[in-house]
């Protein structure tokens, strides 16, 4: 699998789209020119939808606070085994 953007536009691809083929198709669309080569890297960031930082420290506060409530029910609950 190889990874190809579109480098001059035509009536069904626009410039800028980038496609995920075979190695034999790919081979064929670059040597049209109308295709070339890009990393793979290029393809995940314009696929993949981008995560949001604020949403992951949501996440971690709300795990922290039930950690730590979780040790103080703990703790109570050796105290009341105690007695």
């Amino acid at each position: 699998m190889k990874c190809i953007k579109v480098v001059r536009e035509t009536k069904d691809n626009k410039i800028g789209t980038i496609r995920r083929v075979a190695d034999s198709e790919a081979d064929t669309k670059v040597s049209s020119k109308v295709w070339a080569f890009c990393p793979k890297s290029e393809w995940k960031l314009a696929t993949r939808k981008p995560k949001s930082v604020q949403v992951t420290d949501q996440a971690t506060d709300q795990v922290t606070d039930q950690v730590e409530l979780s040790i103080e029910e703990k703790k109570l609950a050796r105290k009341k085994t105690k007695k």
